[in-house]
């Protein structure tokens, strides 16, 4: 479920830090936990209501698909969406600092649950992760101009980075960033358990082999079909939990296979099996694919990605 900023800029997330030691049954998130103890994983209808957001419908597709001229991503159409980087500057740096200045210790407390012993690295952080927000930051694109506005694609843990970025923007002459939430890609295990990279089987990794792959999601991806194979056909399959159509949602392209899957799926038709090798094949693709660009990369790649260099921008 795609979700979209509302008019967050002048709250605060004490109560996120309150409800992890009252609420214990509800999800938790902030920029560094994710905790859930529902099998399906993280309630993004809650999240909605208690981060004050409201949901892309079918009406922002149709306006995005009508200023783009192209179809929605796929990614965008699920409630799926991928965030970015961008490499500093000297303006970017400049921006870092105009953010600190007019931040106070007591506001990011407020708004990221800092305490006396945490240490001077995450308190100074949110105003490197505000900087991008401003066009200004990237004068060699945009000629200076601060009127342009910015989206920013991200999951849902890091809102409180960008609830302080709006909340000081206007202090500082630029216009509010918008956000879009994504949600997050479960780990193999299961939704209630963590991606780790200490962990390699509890994710697929881009440096891979097929066979790991393959693997890795037969014996570790979390399944949500019947105990037994006799049971599956009568009660079917539960693709809230299921880990490999979960996984389908984000790499699969085709809406119309994907419903296919889930609707064959939930009533028992296909196995688990079935999810799961329809899963390794599209996995094993994408991850050769990026092997085999990644492996073209030189170093003169990345130093002419990096060069600072004027870009045609038409505004």
């Amino acid at each position: 479920m795609n979700i979209i900023l509302d008019g967050l800029e002048n709250m605060v997330l004490e109560e996120n830090i309150d409800n992890k030691k009252s609420k214990q049954e509800d999800d938790f998130v902030d920029p560094w936990n994710v905790v859930s103890k529902s099998a399906a994983g993280v309630d993004y209808d809650k999240l909605t209501q208690r981060f004050g957001s409201s949901k892309i419908d079918t009406e922002l597709i149709a306006r995005i698909e009508k200023i783009t001229g192209k179809p929605a991503h796929h990614l965008l159409r699920r409630g799926i969406f991928f965030s970015h980087r961008f490499s500093q500057c000297h303006d970017f740096y400049k921006n870092i600092v105009k953010v600190q200045r007019n931040v106070t210790f007591n506001q990011v407390k407020g708004i990221f649950g800092f305490g006396d012993s945490d240490c001077i690295g995450k308190i100074s952080f949110p105003a490197i992760q505000a900087a991008p927000s401003f066009s200004t930051s990237f004068s060699f694109i945009f000629n200076g101009r601060k009127d342009i506005n910015c989206l920013i694609p991200c999951a849902i843990d890091q809102d409180p980075y960008f609830r302080m970025t709006r909340d000081v923007a206007p202090k500082l002459g630029y216009l509010k960033p918008a956000l879009i939430h994504s949600v997050f890609i479960p780990a193999l295990q299961g939704a209630q358990t963590k991606m780790s990279a200490s962990d390699p089987n509890s994710s697929i990794f881009l440096t891979d082999t097929p066979n790991q792959i393959k693997n890795k999601i037969n014996k570790y991806a979390f399944s949500g079909g019947g105990a037994t194979v006799e049971e599956h056909p009568e009660k079917g399959g539960n693709c809230d939990v299921d880990i490999s159509f979960q996984y389908l949602r984000f790499f699969l392209e085709d809406d119309e296979r994907l419903e296919t899957i889930r609707e064959e799926y939930s009533s028992g038709k296909l196995l688990t099996g079935f999810l799961k090798k329809e899963l390794i094949g599209i996995l094993q693709r994408v991850v050769a694919e990026h092997q085999k660009r990644r492996q073209a990369v030189t170093d003169d790649t990345v130093r002419e990605f990096m060069r600072v260099r004027k870009l045609k921008f038409n505004y």
